[in-house]
């Protein structure tokens, strides 16, 4: 991305930091007491959460799932959620450094980046377990995928193959092959590997640029906004 462009992000990031107050106010508005469930590969959907000062109905809020394994988990995923976690001391993925609590859901890894405890991340699981399944309509499940954790484009076809209504994805611009109007394209890269699209966090505070997530919880449509790629 040039400076400028740089520039312009960034300007736009810290708009809606500043004035998030009235922001938000008009974004509640819109989805005023909309039921919503984030189901997310990492920790993208903690940040929509936050952001819109929700609670957590979703345990997927603080888990990275690498690609595979998160496909596994989607196609066949009420008997996934109906697993009790097993907490593991070694990845499959050799070469992922563990410096947090990874368990088990059957044969699906889950990845607790942002907890320091089994306790703890068993704990949040199970009580969000609960809350998300209370949520039995499907459609109002939002489920998002990256290439941050191995997804390809292959990955993201069969994804939005996926007979859930609300999906998203992202990748890089300069990777995108498949089209789709909610597989987006992203210019921004992720600080430390130009390969893949910023972390989760980072992730969803430019998300606006690309489309508007607020309609998309309240209305259930992809619409673009800044950039269309």
């Amino acid at each position: 991305m040039n400076p400028f462009k740089k520039l312009y992000v960034f300007i736009r990031r810290k708009h809606r930091v500043y004035f998030k107050k009235s922001i938000l106010k008009k974004e509640n508005a819109i989805l005023k007491d909309t039921e919503f469930v984030i189901v997310a590969d990492n920790c993208w959907g903690g940040a929509v959460y936050q952001w819109y000062e929700r609670p957590y109905n979703s345990p997927f809020a603080g888990v990275g799932i690498y690609a595979d394994c998160y496909l596994k988990l989607l196609s066949n995923f009420d008997y996934y959620m109906s697993q009790k976690l097993n907490f593991i001391t070694e990845s499959k993925y050799a070469y992922r450094e563990l410096n947090y609590p990874l368990a088990l859901l059957d044969d699906v890894e889950l990845h607790f980046t942002h907890y320091k405890t089994e306790k703890d991340a068993g704990t949040k699981w199970e009580r969000r377990t609960e809350r998300m399944l209370e949520v039995t309509n499907k459609d109002n499940y939002y489920f998002k995928i990256c290439d941050a954790w191995k997804a390809d484009e292959a990955v993201f076809k069969k994804f939005h193959e996926l007979p859930f209504k609300n999906k998203v994805s992202f990748t890089l611009k300069d990777k995108k092959t498949f089209e789709n109007t909610a597989h987006i394209g992203m210019n921004e890269h992720h600080k430390d590997d130009k390969t893949i699209v910023p972390n989760g966090i980072k992730l969803f505070k430019i998300s606006f640029l690309y489309y508007n997530v607020t309609d998309w919880l309240a209305h259930k449509t992809i619409n673009r906004t800044t950039y269309k790629s």
